[in-house]
């Protein structure tokens, strides 16, 4: 997968592992890391998938519609594509923190519904349930920070308050940060997340 690492100042700060949105790229989310944890070692993704040329980390039949099949396949290419990372940047495989927004958010809530311990923590902004009527994993230990739109067009509240069920009900430690806004994600809602990390998850 095309994706950029950076290396950490900080040996034991965990890594941030980043996923874009729809029409983003491994750019993209690198000021959002380095506000959350300026010390980290990044490791950002770039989706395989193209929608009328713009990237994405799995196919979608609709907007708000997902290709389960293509989600499910592209889940575990990440996966791999992670394993191999690791071994390549030399990553401690227990120190990783999933950051996504939108269509990267949804991957990486894939990901947390098929592997128990691939993260130790995740930052969602504004992320959909990615698949129903699947068993989770035991998530306990797992940290997830949920930032949400309260006027969120794509994803609505319930379609939130469902994930964080879920995410719950299996283990999960769910924040749910709410912003009076939509889909952006707002500079008050990505301070919202650098807090909860330093509470959270700075420490390994």
């Amino acid at each position: 997968m095309k994706h950029l690492f950076e290396q950490g100042t900080l040996k034991d700060a965990p890594a941030l592992i980043l996923f874009h949105g729809t029409g983003g790229n491994e750019r993209d989310l690198i000021p959002l890391a380095r506000r959350i944890s300026p010390e980290s070692a990044v490791l950002s993704l770039r989706g395989n998938v193209l929608e009328n040329g713009m990237p994405r980390f799995f196919r979608r039949l609709a907007e708000g519609v997902f290709d389960i099949e293509d989600l499910k396949f592209r889940t575990q290419e990440v996966k791999a594509f992670l394993e191999q990372a690791a071994e390549q940047y030399d990553l401690d495989r227990n120190n990783w923190i999933a950051v996504g927004y939108s269509n990267g958010a949804n991957i990486i809530g894939s990901l947390l519904f098929h592997y128990a311990d691939l993260f130790k923590g995740a930052i969602l902004h504004h992320p959909m349930v990615p698949l129903r009527d699947i068993t989770l994993p035991p998530l306990a230990g797992t940290k997830v920070f949920i930032g949400a739109g309260s006027n969120d067009p794509i994803c609505p509240p319930s379609e939130t308050e469902e994930l964080q069920e879920l995410l719950s009900g299996a283990g999960a430690s769910v924040t749910l940060h709410w912003e009076r806004a939509g889909h952006q994600l707002t500079a008050t809602e990505a301070d919202a997340a650098a807090v909860w990390f330093k509470q959270n998850a700075a420490q390994k």
